[in-house]
């Protein structure tokens, strides 16, 4: 068996296009674009190029970019006190503090900070609470575009075994939310569950979100299965993902490949949840069979 690529290019681009039409909407319903502010702290070289990307996402897709740099030294309080005026300024939909943080910044009181309705990464502890409960909230961006690739590639997941790999906040716990809420039969499992080929040779859907390079052997995977591969990964031989991917395509039934497979979704996805933010900060509806 010959898996087939999925193709998350194309489907972040799909993606970012009907973001792109529905901002254009919004702008001539309200007299103003979508904002997304973007802070970044420090000069860390692929956060730096990640923030930069972003920005040019956010403009193409018809929305107001705000990027705040700020030096490495920065305080707490001082970045404490860009959440808040962000947090009041009304051009601002949504709020991204870009991670990792320097050191001498605590990440979490920070993101902690952020107003929930303007939290598009979906990390504040409210819209995590949401999810949990099958409440309306923000959804980590990177799981969110996981689970439309997922709906792409599969139609109905209820009644679906699926195993996600990997525990994170950002990625291995809301995955497994959104999973359950779409009536899949879920395992968590992690770096050091034993036998983790057991879990895998019943999986239907495999999410790896392990943050190592090939971790997953091809030969764990069940024959037919979907493999969704969060990793990235920086080697010798270049970008991998936490999959070996070459072993996982010859039994799947669709993988995606790293890059190009769940990287490009996350920005779309970012951009998705600043529209809806845009929206119900407005007041105006939006349709969410749309995005």
């Amino acid at each position: 068996m010959t898996a087939t690529i999925i193709d998350g290019k194309a489907a972040a681009a799909a993606l970012r296009a009907r973001v792109g039409a529905l901002a254009e909407a919004f702008t001539a319903d309200s007299g103003r674009k979508p904002g997304l502010a973007v802070v970044l702290v420090g000069e860390d070289a692929a956060s730096s190029v990640y923030v930069r990307n972003k920005g040019k996402a956010t403009l193409a897709a018809n929305m107001a970019s705000f990027e705040h740099r700020l030096p490495a030294d920065t305080s707490q309080a001082e970045l404490i006190a860009l959440v808040d005026t962000l947090n009041r300024d009304d051009k601002v939909d949504g709020i991204l503090v870009q991670l990792p943080l320097p050191d001498q910044l605590d990440a979490q009181a920070v993101l902690t900070r952020i107003d929930p309705e303007k939290d598009v990464d979906g990390f504040h502890p409210v819209n995590a609470g949401r999810l949990a409960t099958g409440l309306n909230g923000f959804v980590p961006c990177t799981p969110l575009g996981c689970l439309m690739l997922l709906r792409d590639q599969l139609g109905e997941l209820s009644g679906r075994n699926a195993v996600v790999i990997g525990r994170s906040n950002i990625v291995g716990k809301p995955m497994a939310a959104l999973l359950t809420a779409a009536d899949c039969t879920v395992t968590i499992a992690h770096s050091r569950t034993r036998n983790l080929a057991a879990h895998l040779a019943h999986a239907d859907i495999v999410v790896a979100a392990v943050g190592r390079a090939k971790f997953v052997k091809g030969e764990w995977i069940k024959p037919g299965a979907t493999v969704i591969d969060v990793g990235i990964n920086r080697t010798e031989d270049g970008l991998v993902g936490d999959v070996d991917f070459e072993g996982a395509a010859s039994v799947a039934a669709a993988i995606t490949p790293v890059p190009g497979g769940v990287g490009p979704m996350t920005i779309a996805c970012l951009l998705r949840n600043t529209l809806v933010a845009a929206h119900r900060r407005t007041g105006i509806v939006l349709d969410a069979q749309a995005i």
